[in-house]
């Protein structure tokens, strides 16, 4: 009983010290709904200029709160394509391993680890979350023979989310009609958060979702740091009205990436000063010349702890040609962890010593975000479209000119 009070507690005192969420209204909890797929809003009015459309979210004042069911939150679905014979993936990582990927010049922006202080929000544990017992997932690969290693980012009686790196990740709740979805996604700057398109707009049809708040370091129901709004929300004109290229139309394509523009606390902090943020990289930054690399990818996945735990999973990528260059490695995750950072060189870094760094040295770099999966759960295989000087940089920049605070 008295920790239940000390919980209640430190969630008043978030909300009124630095939670920024009064556009965001928890809702009482209504039944999830039957298995029919997520209603299509209208198209969104946006503003479109050099490639990126960015739809705002409060045009005037006075805006209707934006109502998220964050207890009853379901998946949005993964989008997912027919799944490969093991020679196909074999000779599809042979192709990337003796061609190798023409990016152009690598570029790359840093990212910083905030001050930590905490803010809890208490916003209900989802339906069904695991307790908080530890569990390690060992080395495992499907059918087309693709490493991996999977783990909840807490580590025994620690709740590590809750500390850089992991706390600049977070879970993505948002609206498709009357009902709530989550996904994933993490701060690419101070108030500035990188996900899928998919999770932000339908692709092809001009629609944006509506809703997005993101909670950094989300934990079974808890918001560590508070929980933020978004003020707007950014795409690349080719998803939203369909001519990207794809490999498979609206699901393996070049730009499924989005950012959206927190607002700001009313002291004028972003959630990015607390939990700090990532870097970005593109144009295959952290990348051998062979299309190789190592990625850390973060997520809610709904099949693992019900999403209400953050998850971490390590595997070798590869771009695949065939693929519309997307990046491809070993997974265990599934919906829910759509729009989650895959990142190069995760961790801290250590202090060097008689050695030196390595290509590409920068810390904590997301290189892309999980875009797909497959219809069959037996490939454990997943994919991202890369960030590229032709998404996340006219992206950036259609954000942060005018949006300095934000993205300082």
């Amino acid at each position: 009983m008295r920790k239940s009070l000390i919980v209640i507690c430190l969630g008043l005192l978030g909300l009124i010290a630095e939670q920024v969420s009064a556009q965001v209204s928890v809702s009482p909890s209504p039944g999830a709904g039957g298995n029919a797929g997520p209603a299509q809003p209208a198209p969104s009015p946006g503003s479109s200029q050099g490639g990126v459309t960015t739809f705002k979210v409060y045009q005037t004042p006075g805006h209707q709160a934006a109502r998220i069911d964050f207890v009853n939150a379901k998946s949005l679905q993964l989008p997912a394509v027919a799944p490969r014979s093991e020679l196909s993936a074999h000779y599809d990582l042979i192709d990337a391993l003796q061609a190798g990927p023409q990016l152009g010049a690598a570029g790359f922006s840093p990212g910083s680890d905030g001050h930590g202080r905490m803010s809890p929000v208490n916003l209900g544990a989802p339906t069904g979350a695991a307790a908080s017992a530890d569990e390690v997932a060992p080395q495992e690969f499907g059918t087309t023979n693709h490493p991996f290693s999977t783990a909840r980012a807490d580590l025994f009686g620690l709740t590590t989310s809750g500390a850089y790196p992991y706390r600049a990740a977070g879970k993505l709740f948002f609206n498709i009609g009357a009902s709530t979805y989550v996904c994933s996604a993490s701060l690419i700057k101070r108030g500035v958060v990188v996900t899928a398109a998919h999770c932000v707009a339908n692709f092809g049809t001009g629609q944006f979702y509506s809703g997005w708040t993101f909670v950094p370091a989300y934990s079974n129901g808890i918001a560590p740091y508070g929980v933020w709004s978004a003020r707007s929300a950014t795409v690349m004109t080719s998803y939203l009205n369909g001519t990207d290229p794809c490999a498979v139309s609206g699901i393996v394509c070049q730009n499924d990436v989005a950012l959206l523009l927190l607002n700001p606390s009313p002291a004028g902090a972003y959630a990015g000063t607390a939990t700090g943020w990532y870097g970005y990289g593109f144009n295959g930054y952290g990348f051998t010349g062979s299309g190789l690399t190592q990625i850390t990818q973060i997520g809610y996945p709904v099949c693992l702890d019900n999403g209400g735990l953050m998850d971490r999973n390590d595997s070798y990528g590869y771009t695949s040609a065939v693929n519309s260059n997307n990046t491809i490695i070993g997974s265990l995750m599934c919906g829910g962890s759509s729009g989650g950072p895959w990142l190069a060189n995760f961790g801290i870094r250590p202090v060097l010593t008689a050695t030196t760094a390595g290509t590409a040295p920068g810390s904590n770099v997301v290189v892309g975000v999980t875009s797909w999966g497959y219809t069959s759960s037996l490939p454990k295989e997943m994919g991202a479209a890369p960030f590229t000087s032709g998404n996340i940089v006219p992206l950036v920049n259609a954000v942060c000119p005018s949006n300095p605070a934000a993205c300082s």
